[in-house]
């Protein structure tokens, strides 16, 4: 029996589009130009981060967050930015009785913004205000005591293997992986992430069904 199911953030709830757009234009290149290269690190099997030190080698990726919002430029999130399943999902799965939570690797401002979007969720919570993030096992842990239900009935949901799906299962958690966004798709037949995933998706709708 599932009783809760938390969700990553970045290319599961929300579309990643306007992010790296946004650090293309702060950064002054081409936005094919960081695009390609997030494409180039993923296939690497590297951390998204890596596509922007490759721009700018020994940047201080925290100073700039802080620089960008101090001109006007930092992190933003509306509607537009959900994915077209996501308010659906959610709705049904919190009436079909299951808790759901949203917790990803991002900035606190990333919460706050997630939390005016008013999702059909209990809990929004990130890495930056829990003070660990993916992959770390003590980020799981806080999903498991958020998650309010033993790790066995409760599933992770992710479209990342090497941050959400591996480490989730390491955990004792289920674990769902979704075939969206670069590491969802170019990483989905990978053996690893093959065994690791007690269910493969495409959409956040095929969950509904596991509360059932």
């Amino acid at each position: 029996m599932i009783e809760t199911i938390v969700f990553d953030v970045g290319e599961t709830i929300v579309r990643d589009d306007r992010y790296w757009a946004s650090w293309a234009d702060w950064l002054n290149v081409p936005r094919h130009t960081l695009s390609a290269l997030v494409g180039a690190v993923v296939a690497a099997g590297r951390d998204n981060a890596d596509a922007v030190r490759l721009l700018r080698p020994g940047i201080d990726l925290a100073a700039e967050y802080r620089a960008r919002e101090a001109a006007g430029r930092g992190e933003h999130l509306d509607e537009g930015d959900l994915y077209d399943d996501v308010r659906p999902a959610l709705s049904a799965l919190r009436q079909a009785g299951v808790r759901v939570v949203v917790a990803g690797n991002q900035t606190a401002r990333t919460g706050q913004l997630l939390r005016a979007l008013d999702l059909p969720a209990d809990l929004i919570a990130t890495s930056a205000e829990w003070g660990v993030a993916k992959p770390k096992p003590e980020f799981f842990q806080r999903v498991i005591e958020v998650a309010d239900a033993p790790p066995a009935h409760t599933v992770y949901v992710g479209d990342h293997p090497a941050n959400d799906i591996r480490p989730a299962k390491a955990a004792g958690l289920r674990t769902a992986h979704l075939r969206r966004g670069p590491w969802g798709h170019f990483w989905a037949d990978d053996p690893t992430t093959v065994a690791a995933a007690d269910w493969r998706i495409n959409t956040l709708m095929e969950l509904v069904s596991l509360s059932e």
